[in-house]
């Protein structure tokens, strides 16, 4: 009996032995921090992860611009957002003197970029067309963030947000001496998508220039777009991407787009233009400009701004070296017929040396709306004094002035005289 009873107990001990050696008591380690029962939850309700887009282009070569068929395929039921944009690059600027809505101060700050796209387009599903619509009537007020948001293309806004932006703390002083102002810190990845969005506004101004709703996407995930390429945009490589998302993107492609003469493209512009056209614009514009007195380029510059797609900069700045073929070939026939005073002109000449120094730096803080407004005004006032100066009332005054256009018309056909003899 007592042999049965050890027998029993050895037995036993063994098995418990065993068991523990097995670890049927241990506690039961966890999967990557959670319990058995959590992980086995998990593995039943873990997604599989989305698979990026595909893309295909129909066309790798454009001339002077052109519609290029995109498709691919998305993760089904994801909306598909196309971010176009061009391998050339121009500067884009804002002067942020807005007043701050809590504390009323004006920041006096520069943003400013030399890797703006020449092109930039964000193309969203069909579905966004009746909102990109409202976008289109807030006018001057849309928002290039807020159209990102209300079109869901936020989480697929991705070029701009990565160029590098500088910021500089302007003043007035610095502007007139010719300085930007005192250069900023760098700003982080977040304040610089912000500002790089204001910069897209800044640059290309309306929302139906960088915002389209024209992709097709099928229940499937299948989606075809129409990209396109206006004529007179950049010369040079164009990227075309797809993404559904911040994390799903598809692949790069690229197509070229190629332009030949008359179009001569303007690299600080980002754009493209008939030679012919400006030309003889500037032609007629000269000969009355060279007729008042002037150089010409007052006149030029509205109608430049106007009838071609140039930033007010690049107007401004052009402008200048071109008045002095039309000023110097003036004042050579000017000199020869006596009609100038070299007194007068080299007195009024030193106040213009400090006016082209100071006009530059300032074109920087004004935005195309307010160069419109303040030259439209001048152009009035003009158009105004010259047109009173005309009238029998004004003329019967100065008989001055009648006797100095007599004696100028004299001194002409004197001239003209001479020189067919």
């Amino acid at each position: 009996m007592k042999r049965t009873w050890l027998a029993l107990v050895v037995a036993f001990s063994a098995a418990l032995v065993m068991l523990i050696q097995d670890g049927a008591f241990a506690e039961k380690p966890k999967q990557d921090g959670k319990t058995k029962a959590a992980a086995k939850t998990e593995t039943k309700a873990a997604p599989a992860e989305a698979s990026a887009p595909t893309i295909q282009i129909d066309k790798t070569l454009l001339d002077n611009g052109g519609t290029v068929v995109v498709t691919g395929k998305a993760p089904a039921g994801k909306p598909v957002f196309i971010e176009v944009w061009a391998e050339d690059a121009v500067r884009a600027s804002r002067f942020d003197a807005d007043a701050d809505k809590e504390t009323g101060k004006r920041p006096y700050i520069l943003y400013l970029t030399e890797e703006m796209p020449a092109f930039y387009r964000m193309i969203v599903p069909k579905e966004g067309k009746e909102t990109l619509e409202k976008i289109k009537k807030e006018g001057k007020s849309w928002s290039f963030s807020k159209a990102l948001k209300d079109l869901g293309a936020d989480q697929a806004y991705s070029v701009p947000a990565k160029k590098k932006i500088e910021r500089y703390q302007a003043t007035l002083m610095g502007s007139i001496i010719g300085s930007r102002g005192t250069l900023l810190p760098a700003m982080d990845e977040k304040e610089n998508a912000k500002r790089s969005m204001q910069l897209v506004k800044a640059r290309f101004r309306s929302p139906g220039v960088v915002l389209g709703a024209a992709v097709d996407v099928a229940p499937d995930g299948a989606y075809k777009a129409e990209v396109k390429i206006a004529h007179g945009m950049a010369p040079g490589k164009y990227f075309v991407a797809a993404a559904v998302d911040k994390t799903s993107r598809s692949e790069t492609v690229t197509v070229e787009n190629k332009i030949g003469f008359p179009l001569i493209y303007l690299n600080n512009a980002g754009t493209s233009v008939n030679i012919f056209g400006p030309f003889f614009l500037t032609l007629v514009i000269a000969i009355f400009g060279v007729l008042m007195g002037a150089g010409g380029g007052f006149i030029m510059n509205p109608l430049l701004v106007s009838l071609w797609p140039l930033p007010h900069t690049v107007v401004a700045g052009t402008v200048m070296p071109t008045v002095l073929f039309s000023q110097g070939s003036g004042i050579y026939n000017y000199s020869k017929i006596k009609f100038i005073s070299w007194k007068l002109g080299v007195a009024i000449g030193l106040a213009m040396v400090a006016g082209g120094f100071i006009g530059p730096k300032l074109t920087e803080l004004i935005t195309l709306d307010q160069f419109k407004f303040v030259f439209g005004w001048i152009l009035l006032v003009l158009a105004g004094l010259m047109f009173w100066q005309t009238t029998p009332g004004y003329l019967a005054k100065n008989k001055k002035e009648q006797a100095i256009l007599q004696e100028f018309k004299k001194q002409a056909e004197a001239a003209a005289k001479a020189k067919k003899g």
